[in-house]
């Protein structure tokens, strides 16, 4: 059975909607339990009794807050995040699920738990919604703002295995962000990418940003920098949509009879732009698997995180995603 350590203090509303995703989550699957870290007589009151079978708590008073330094995680050693992380590296957890500092969560996960034999640097990955009935994992979308093209093609990778083994698609198709579909465009940075990243299968070439949002391929694959900015963006317009068609739908009756028709439609639509379906963004390039959750995650999101550590625990991940690079890079050997 699987044990997932749960950063319970550290999402901006502290561990009401932490616990409550972790006992919905706890009430759904029956495959895992939890070492909740946080302050025990505050967790005690928010755990039913019955419960407590299954939830394991590791006091801890210390919380990285998301106005402290990234660095100071790592002095920090009885903070909820340090201590949540340790749990894995020392094998007492399977997993990691935080809403807390992202980038203590990522710093201490590259520096305790260790890199991936054949990464040389672990890249945050997100879904996306599409026009169609999936999603779009994009990685890199903020652990890296300056990447090179040996990044790029460990990024490549390290999405199309995820796709496959934790989101069960079946032979994943991968594209590299550019300004254009021709292999002539992009930096010299993606144009030497372009040319790694042909050597995996199903490889599809260089994509366009709208590209993502159709579904046109499964894995897409930029720099943190770029990958920040569409993230931020793509949530900056669907909240702006939102609010146009909110706005617009009080202006007359026919368009208030015309909503109460749609709202299936509109209900829909919400949850296909609803971050709290997706849970969290999986740190990939790690040993063992992170789970990075919104700071103002709700208890839905919460339990979808867990949902997407307990996958990613399940699939042996870092082994095969050791052993594809290994493999490319001895093909790429032979060839030079």
């Amino acid at each position: 059975m699987l044990k997932i350590a749960i950063d319970a203090m550290g999402g901006d509303f502290g561990p009401e909607p932490i616990i409550e995703g972790l006992i919905t989550a706890l009430k759904k699957n029956n495959n895992f339990t939890a070492i909740a870290v946080g302050n025990k007589e505050q967790l005690l009151q928010l755990i039913p009794p019955n419960f407590l079978s299954r939830i394991e708590i590791l006091h801890t008073d210390d919380v990285i807050s998301m106005s402290d330094s990234a660095t100071d995680a790592l002095k920090r050693k009885d903070s909820t995040i340090y201590k949540a992380i340790e749990l894995v590296r020392e094998g007492n957890a399977d997993a990691v699920v935080s809403a807390g500092h992202s980038g203590a969560s990522m710093s201490l996960a590259t520096l305790r738990i260790g890199r991936i034999k054949g990464v040389s640097r672990p890249a945050i990955a997100t879904l996306m919604p599409t026009s169609e009935n999936q999603n779009t994992l994009v990685l890199d979308v903020g652990a890296n703002v300056d990447s090179d093209a040996k990044n790029l093609f460990e990024f490549a990778v390290m999405g199309q295995v995820y796709a496959q083994y934790a989101l069960r698609l079946d032979e994943p198709i991968v594209g590299l962000l550019s300004n254009g579909e021709e292999d002539s465009k992009g930096n010299e940075v993606t144009k030497e990418a372009y040319k790694l990243i042909s050597k995996i299968p199903n490889f599809a070439g260089n994509v366009e940003g709208s590209d993502i949002f159709k579904g046109t391929v499964d894995v897409v694959v930029c720099d943190g920098f770029v990958g920040n900015i569409l993230l931020k963006t793509a949530e900056g317009v669907a909240d702006t949509i939102g609010k146009i068609i909110k706005k617009n739908l009080k202006r007359s009756l026919i368009s208030i009879a015309g909503a109460v028709l749609m709202r299936k439609v509109f209900k829909n639509l919400k949850v296909r732009v609803d971050y709290a379906e997706y849970g969290g963004a999986p740190l990939l390039g790690v040993k063992a698997p992170v789970i990075i959750a919104h700071g103002k995650s709700n208890p839905k999101a919460i339990q979808n995180a867990i949902f997407q550590a307990i996958n990613a625990a399940s699939s042996n991940l870092d082994n095969i995603i050791e052993q594809r690079l290994a493999k490319y890079s001895s093909t790429q050997q032979q060839e030079i």
